[in-house]
């Protein structure tokens, strides 16, 4: 959520700031919205002053002037609590639909506008001609698409021999890197309820993209960030116990709607995958600087796999809906001849902790703010295993595994 004092009192600012990220979110109507319902809680509350006025006149004799009074206020109140009521549903559910502003100085426009910040090592060059992981996945017996299908449905993967050896090496090797780096291994469940989806801004905007345990009122995650920006959910941290780094591994879910292209067959974009996240919690004043440290946490894997990437600052428009800033690591894939993405790295500033109530309080003053969350794929293990496979195919169809995942390689 937003910050309405903000809105309140800087309007064209933060109209400015919402139009350059969403044009299609109608502002103007969250800002009627909220006034509406301010001025009918005032109206409320002096109906309730009145009624409680006459009241105590009452304990003095009720006489039939004072009840044709206190009857028509009630009457009033009745029917003002019933408009407030339905104002501040609206006005909830469009509230909750408002992304997070974007942070000044972010180019604006869509995917033409993105800025490539940098680029590390060089595209590999093959003597021969490069097959696709799908390709290379059939030569070799890692994965069968089929009876993914016939087990689940289309867009499933199941790997099989090396190739389950391989995903397991990278979760742990990833995990090691993040520990590395000061962040905590947690492991999250794969169900969460519908009000931790809406703490991380998945709902109600995203209700359609994840799949529902419909008795139990729970669901997939989409993601293990869900799980992560939940775990201190309503809580207020001493200063002094900030940052709060964080590191999850899990199976993703989601329901991703549309068609699929033949640039994306293969593991390029299926229902379900494994992903290790990265999760922080920090003070407002240091989460610019933590969105760095996160970056090169992300970056620091791909450095050691010796694969080439590239860092992009999203412009306005390519930011996800909670967050104020985000850079996308792609990484070059040569059997598609493209870059993909394999992490996002974005910081929502106080939008998720004012939806989940997390504080922090000043030593000092023994007043509470709003931290700031991070979030970062760190990394998506489906494309990964695409660009180790086809950068370290050889002529033979075999592919090199780097020296660095042999050790995690244990089984």
């Amino acid at each position: 959520m937003i910050d309405l004092t903000l809105l309140r009192e800087k309007p064209d600012i933060v109209i400015a700031l919402l139009k350059k990220k969403d044009p299609s979110f109608d502002v103007q109507l969250l800002i009627n919205l909220d006034k509406q319902r301010r001025e009918l809680q005032t109206t409320v509350e002096s109906f309730r002053h009145q009624k409680n006025e006459l009241a105590k006149q009452a304990k003095d004799g009720v006489t039939p002037a004072l009840r044709f009074q206190s009857i028509e206020i009630g009457k009033q109140l009745k029917e003002k609590e019933i408009e407030l009521g339905k104002i501040e549903e609206a006005f909830h559910e469009h509230y909750l639909r408002c992304p997070n502003v974007i942070l000044q100085g972010l180019p604006a426009g869509g995917e033409e506008a993105n800025e490539v910040v940098r680029e590390y090592g060089e595209k590999q060059v093959h003597s021969f001609s490069v097959k696709n992981h799908v390709e290379l996945g059939e030569s070799l017996g890692w994965f069968d698409f089929e009876t993914a299908a016939k087990i689940a449905s289309a867009n499933f993967a199941l790997y099989k021999g090396d190739a389950v050896r391989l995903l397991y090496a990278l979760i742990f090797f990833m995990l090691k890197n993040n520990r590395e780096h000061g962040y905590q291994v947690i492991a999250p469940s794969v169900l969460v309820n519908e009000t931790s989806l809406e703490v991380a801004g998945n709902f109600p905007k995203f209700k359609d993209q994840v799949y529902a345990i419909t008795d139990d009122k729970l669901y997939l995650t989409p993601t293990a960030e869900v799980n992560l920006a939940n775990l201190y959910r309503d809580h207020i941290f001493m200063r002094d116990e900030l940052p709060v780094r964080l590191t999850a591994w899990t199976s993703c879910f989601r329901r991703e709607a549309g068609s699929y292209g033949a640039t994306e067959r293969g593991l390029i974009r299926i229902h379900q995958f494994e992903k290790v996240e990265l999760f922080t919690i920090c003070e407002p004043k240091k989460s610019a600087d933590e969105l760095e440290r996160m970056l090169t946490t992300a970056e620091t894997i791909l450095k050691k796999l010796d694969l080439h990437y590239r860092v992009v600052l999203l412009a306005a428009e390519e930011c996800s809906f909670p967050s104020a800033k985000t850079y996308d690591i792609e990484v070059w894939l040569p059997g598609q001849k493209d870059y993909y993405e394999v992490s996002s790295v974005s910081n929502c500033t106080d939008f998720q902790a004012r939806r989940g109530k997390i504080r922090y309080k000043e030593s000092s003053t023994g007043k509470t703010h709003l931290v700031h969350t991070l979030n970062g794929s760190s990394l998506a293990l489906p494309r990964l295993m695409v660009a180790l496979m086809e950068v370290y195919q050889q002529q033979d169809g075999t592919v090199a595994i780097p020296s660095v995942l042999k050790e995690t390689m244990f089984f």
